[in-house]
């Protein structure tokens, strides 16, 4: 009892220590593929696609191989995770991001790279779980028992390596510190993997882990296994319906994580925070069905209802949830949803904080995941009818689920968004939910079943799916009630994100929304306006220009105003940002976004800035990134010390490179970067040769007939813009200043802003 313990315990550790591992190679692998949601799919579809043929190979290890043998491989898969973990910073970010980043490959091939890099570690990981399954379970009566237990713990672990990671551990060290911590742990479970293997004599059938035996199932109970089997009767049906159950899953995730995104107004913590939730209900529910009142339900049965009720709540919860936000009552709620960005954790306590970033999570996740769980052990007892090949059955089924995964994964992210967006997308789940509804009713029934005819099951079933389907709010009602709008906004939905224009009577303005994070307002004017039209007017010929994040606009027309402008690249991740603003454009009038969206210098792209930069061969005049605040997800990808040195070797000579600097930390990383540079506001500038910033030439450049037409079309004076940043003089920093001093810095594998490290 004792030496399960450890193991359970340790099986929990393996799996807070994949999920570390998840986070940062997904991270580390962005800089080669691109921070965009079509790279990261492909890249979570790699890592899925290893996991399933891990488990494959690992159901027929399982059940060749003798019980020591069994503990020897599996320490032998911990031990070579834990090796990987290792060299894993190295090879993603040095070998193929440092090395082979710049390279023009295709999606395609992309993927491919990502799928060989992650071959590796994640085949031993989905190995563990069939032999952990038959390492711990040597009752023939009952082989299914604890399945379920380890699969609950090792999601619970992957839970709390989720929440670990982004609350503590990237906070305190760096990328290849915290891959350290997680191979550290696969290699203290590999060795005691070991030390148990040396306690069974050879030649033994048991370990010290095998449980011990239980008795015979109860009369009472045949009718219900056999009445499963006729229900399901083959291993390749289960095979085939665990595929579609994990469709589904990994299908509501995306759409969970889209939702909450915009009401938790994400953050770099968002993610991580969110993947904790979901997996502590798989991994609650996994351990529920070990309980009693759980093993005296029908197996086979209770799976499918299990699979159809996940759907079915997921539509009613979010129904729920928009009905609260639209009512009069709940006007706290919704203006906390309307905020231009999220409240800061040091109000944790108040209720409404509580409200909005724990309850609601939990009224949309926490049941079917719940449920997700719970149905793994039903589906286990199901098919565990033998101990002799448990180990794979465990394989194939999870093989199975993993498929039906990435499938959903790459489906979702690349195809249903973008032509039925979110709510569409939940439409079409609860649909396919309908599916196990369709093999309870078509199978055999027993006792009081027999009495049921299955055209009144099949009519409750599909009023039920239709209902449930009809109730999920259309996307012209969900987005504005999650912005806090009472009535109708403009709006654009895709693959790559959500865009949302929220109107205030009260100022005359209209906020700029990404994916539920305020980014900017229209009309023009401001900071965004500043951070485009300053170093445009600083530059003696700023003839091609690159402008990451489009957001309002704003940024990417101020740097439109020199006559000499010959054409400017825009870069922005969420393509829905602009097919957002053409069609509030059509809407409303903003002449300012009118003359952006016709001017033919402007050429738009939809991709992440820094993988466009790093592929690019054209050279600028001057490369800014639009305004960003430095705590949301990924921001540290475009305020490290590395990407200010990629903006610089994708300047010209005498180009300027040009950002925000929000913090002390960011404005060190950048003069570490460059040799020169000069710093007005919060506006830097950074070059190889010194920045010629002179008030007087900037004042005469605005009276230039082309550039005070140009700025007057938006309303704006440009005078007036920037008359603060001319009124003091500039920091200087040239390349005698002592760099040696500015050693707390924001790093590719460190982006401490990212994770508020103060």
């Amino acid at each position: 009892m004792v030496v399960r313990t450890l193991f359970l315990s340790l099986f929990f550790a393996s799996g807070a220590a994949a999920l570390l591992y998840q986070v940062i190679w997904q991270r580390l692998l962005t800089f080669t593929t691109g921070a965009d949601i079509h790279a990261v799919t492909i890249v979570i579809a790699a890592f899925m696609v290893g996991l399933g043929l891990g488990s494959l190979a690992g159901g027929v290890v399982a059940d060749r191989l003798d019980e020591r043998r069994r503990l020897w491989a599996f320490a032998g898969c911990e031990l070579a995770i834990a090796l990987f973990a290792v060299v894993s910073a190295p090879l993603f970010y040095d070998v193929l991001y440092v090395r082979m980043g710049a390279s023009d490959l295709p999606r395609l091939v992309l993927g491919s790279l990502s799928f060989l890099a992650t071959l590796w570690p994640t085949f031993f990981m989905g190995m563990s779980l069939p032999l952990a399954a038959r390492i711990v379970t040597a009752d023939a009566k009952q082989p299914a028992e604890w399945v379920p237990v380890l699969y609950g713990w090792n999601t619970l672990g992957a839970a709390a390596g989720a929440l670990l990671a982004v609350t503590v551990l990237f906070r305190l060290m760096d990328f290849s510190s915290s891959l350290l911590v997680g191979a550290a742990l696969n290699a203290i479970f590999g060795f005691t993997a070991i030390g148990i293997a040396s306690l069974v004599p050879s030649g033994d059938a048991r370990s010290p882990l095998a449980t011990s035996p239980q008795p015979p199932p109860r009369d009472s109970d045949a009718p219900a296994a056999a009445a499963d089997r006729a229900l399901m009767p083959t291993i390749g049906a289960w095979v085939a319906v665990y595929a579609l159950s994990g469709f589904i899953a990994l299908s509501l995730e995306v759409v969970w994580f889209r939702i909450l995104g915009v009401v938790l107004k994400s953050t770099s913590l968002t993610f991580g925070l969110l993947l904790g939730m979901y997996l502590t209900g798989l991994g609650a529910g996994a351990l529920a069905a070990h309980t009693r009142w759980a093993r005296r339900l029908p197996a086979a049965r209770s799976f499918l209802w299990l699979q159809a009720a996940i759907p079915i709540y997921a539509a009613v919860a979010l129904a729920l949830l928009v009905t609260i936000a639209g009512l009069d009552s709940a006007r706290p709620f919704a203006s906390y949803l309307g905020e231009y960005k999220g409240r800061p954790w040091r109000e944790f306590a108040s209720p409404l904080f509580l409200g909005v970033n724990l309850l609601v999570p939990v009224l949309l996740m926490a049941p079917p995941t719940f449920f997700m769980g719970l149905s793994f052990g039903s589906l286990q007892r199901a098919v565990q009818t033998d101990l002799s090949g448990l180990g794979r059955r465990v394989g194939w089924l999870q093989a199975a689920n993993i498929f039906g995964a990435v499938i959903g994964t790459l489906m979702t992210g690349f195809l249903m968004l973008d032509r039925i967006g979110t709510s569409g997308t939940l439409r079409v789940l609860v649909g396919l939910g309908g599916v196990f509804v369709w093999l309870i009713v078509r199978g055999p029934r027993s006792g009081r079943a027999v009495a049921a005819r299955p055209w009144v099951s099949a009519s409750i079933a599909l009023v039920t799916l239709a209902a449930a389907a009809a109730v999920v709010p259309p996307s012209r009602v969900l987005w504005p009630r999650l912005h806090g709008v009472p009535g109708d906004a403009v709006f654009a939905e895709d693959s790559t994100g959500l865009a949302l224009f929220k109107p205030e009577p009260d100022n005359g303005t209209t906020v700029v929304f990404a994916n539920g994070y305020g980014q900017s307002r229209l009309p023009f004017g401001g900071m965004h306006t500043a951070l485009g039209a300053l170093p445009v007017l600083a530059h003696p010929s700023p003839l091609n220009i690159a402008v990451i994040g489009l957001g309002s606009g704003d940024t990417t027309f101020a740097v439109g105003g020199r006559s000499e402008t010959l054409r400017i690249d825009s870069i922005e991740i969420v393509g829905a940002a602009l097919d957002g603003l053409r069609a509030l454009d059509r809407h409303t009038v903003f002449p300012g976004l009118r003359e952006l969206l016709q001017d033919p210098r402007i050429h738009h792209e939809v991709t992440d800035g820094r993988a466009f930069l790093l592929k690019s061969r054209a050279r600028y005049d001057i490369v800014e990134a639009d305004a960003l605040q430095p705590n949301s997800a990924y921001a540290g990808n475009l305020y490290s010390v590395e990407y200010f040195k990629l903006m610089r070797s994708r300047l010209k000579p005498g180009g300027y490179a040009v950002t925000w600097t929000p913090t002390r930390r960011t404005l060190d990383s950048f003069v570490v970067a460059f040799p020169y540079v000069l710093v007005a506001g919060q506006i830097g500038f950074g070059s190889d040769t010194p920045v010629r910033f002179d008030p007087a030439e900037i004042m005469a450049r605005m009276d230039a007939p082309f550039t005070r037409a140009y700025y007057a079309t938006a309303g704006l004076d440009i005078r007036q813009q920037l008359a603060s940043y001319l009124a003091e003089p500039p920091r200087i920093f040239g390349p005698d200043f002592d760099r040696s001093s500015l050693t707390d810095l924001n790093h590719d594998l460190f982006p401490k802003d990212e994770f508020r490290k103060k």
